[in-house]
């Protein structure tokens, strides 16, 4: 393989290993070298493509939330009726490759890593906004443009809260089991609103 076309597949090799030891350590208190001899390269070459740990960390969290984002574009595009692409929302947030122990353990890392850093608080706030985004457009034609603000936020801290829950690994809820929590909030949120207030 020409030397050219092996530099994205070195890339994607060294943020797929950092993701897997920053899981492992379940912080960013990780080396390059580390992160290097998990991908089979030496630190030298992970160096020459990223200059710097901090740079490939940005460019790892940066991949979760892309990857996150085109799976999201997918899901969205899938379904039809509103009601339908916030279940495939709730379902992308739950999917095995993010919802996987070390996956967990990387985004809890670097939701403590953006109390200090800029660039990370920068990226996580993009997360957030996006899915809130998402959730409300698919909200609003099925209530009050404030009803479906409230319920993105439930619905959003209920995704946040399960990824905490599932880092515990003594109390774990599954996948399904997520998606099922979730789905209840809506589904329940939206029921309410439609039967109207209690006489």
């Amino acid at each position: 393989m020409p030397k050219v076309g092996m530099e994205p597949v070195r890339r994607k090799a060294l943020v797929n290993a950092a993701l897997r030891v920053i899981g492992d350590h379940g912080s960013l208190a990780v080396t390059m070298s580390e992160i290097a001899r998990e991908a089979g390269v030496s630190a030298a070459l992970a160096h020459h493509y990223f200059g710097s740990k901090e740079r490939l960390l940005q460019e790892t969290i940066r991949s979760l939330l892309r990857q996150l984002r085109n799976d999201t574009v997918t899901a969205l595009a899938a379904a039809s009726a509103h009601r339908e692409k916030l279940s495939a929302l709730i379902r992308v947030s739950f999917q095995a490759e993010q919802f996987a122990p070390e996956t967990i353990a990387a985004w809890l890392a670097f939701y403590a890593e953006a109390q200090r850093s800029e660039e990370t608080r920068r990226f996580l706030v993009i997360y957030a906004r996006r899915l809130r985004s998402n959730l409300i457009a698919n909200l609003r034609p099925l209530c009050a443009a404030d009803d479906a603000e409230r319920i993105a936020e439930g619905a959003a801290a209920m995704i946040d809260g399960l990824y905490i829950r599932q880092s515990l690994r003594s109390v774990p809820t599954g996948i399904e089991a997520s998606i099922a929590l979730t789905e209840d909030y809506i589904t329940t949120q939206l029921t309410a609103l439609a039967e109207g207030p209690t006489p």
